[in-house]
């Protein structure tokens, strides 16, 4: 039987569940979200940039169909990508993923990255002004703020956030927004939590999505550390678990929705299996003393602009 996922409002009439699926690079991903949708997962994290809103759009129209699942019970999400930062193209944007997705709204959409990219052409999402530099443009994401409101408007959008947002920048839109963000999109793991972020965001309001909140592991090199740790081993026996269950659950108790990516049937299966146990602050201690503020998603490449959300210094 399916686990009950807990859900959070995360703007009025807005319920996002307290874990989904992630899809980023998993372009074959039909199986997946009917795996996920039949093991109890209700939200489907998805981006323009991740290629593949078409394969999971055919995935949802199949379970809705089969009436595995209502719509209004489904949390799908998805991000305007950097080249579509002008106010007039994010709802165009916002439409061709609906079309894409076979979906009338959207339950989150988000901007995925506060610098604006130039525009060369549809599947050229990183163009490159130099070998090593983004070819990027000064867009203020106020403006793409401007379009993530009409979609609102327009019905197009049940709620609105940011990925990839630092706090300054969210108090920028905070301050000028007529609809505030709902959630923001980040990397949160042991090895990068956050904690100022997580509560910055709980005094705001704002719900937290933790994205590569297993820290892509390597089984091989065994690696990320805190996934092979005789600590977390020894914390994941204790419940019946395994670390990578262990480490969901501690994002979730720590305030974040994580959206682990998988295409393997076992592992989707396993990382909803997390609502029986919870961790004691000893355990969550533990896990915190893994913490080295170490970032895998940094947009290396985007150094040194304006609107990027890490200083030079940190990149």
């Amino acid at each position: 039987m399916a686990p009950k996922v807990p859900t959070t409002e995360i703007t009025k009439g807005v319920h996002m569940p307290a874990i989904g699926l992630g899809t980023f690079n998993q372009p074959e991903i039909q199986d997946a979200v009917k795996w996920a949708i039949d093991a109890g997962y209700r939200m489907i994290d998805t981006a323009e940039l991740y290629k593949n809103e078409q394969e999971i759009g055919v995935a949802l129209k199949e379970k809705l169909a089969e009436g595995a699942v209502k719509r209004e019970d489904m949390f799908i999400v998805s991000k305007v990508w950097s080249y579509r930062h002008r106010e007039n193209e994010v709802v165009e944007s916002c439409k061709r993923s609906l079309k894409r997705l076979q979906l009338d709204y959207l339950d989150l959409y988000l901007i995925h990255a506060p610098f604006g990219l130039n525009y060369h052409r549809e599947d050229l999402y990183f163009p490159y002004r130099e070998p090593g530099v983004f070819d990027t443009n000064d867009v203020d994401y106020l403006e793409t703020w401007r379009g993530m409101e009409k979609c609102v408007e327009l019905g197009l959008v049940k709620s609105i956030g940011i990925s990839n947002f630092n706090s300054s920048q969210i108090d920028r839109i905070l301050s000028v927004c007529k609809i505030k963000p709902a959630s923001l999109q980040v990397e949160l793991n042991p090895h990068c939590t956050q904690k100022d972020l997580i509560k910055f965001c709980k005094d705001k309001g704002i719900s937290l999505l933790a994205y590569t909140p297993l820290g892509r592991p390597k089984p091989v090199e065994k690696t990320p550390n805190f996934l092979y740790d005789e600590k977390m081993l020894n914390i994941a026996k204790k419940y019946g678990k395994n670390t990578a269950q262990v480490v969901l659950k501690y994002l979730i108790q720590c305030g974040a929705s994580p959206i682990p990516r998988s295409v393997n049937k076992q592992r989707i299966e396993d990382n909803i299996d997390i609502f029986d146990f919870n961790l004691t602050s000893e355990d969550i201690a533990v896990i915190d003393s893994f913490n080295e503020n170490k970032r895998l998603v940094k947009f290396t490449d985007a150094k040194g602009h304006k609107y990027h959300f890490l200083n030079p210094e940190d990149i």
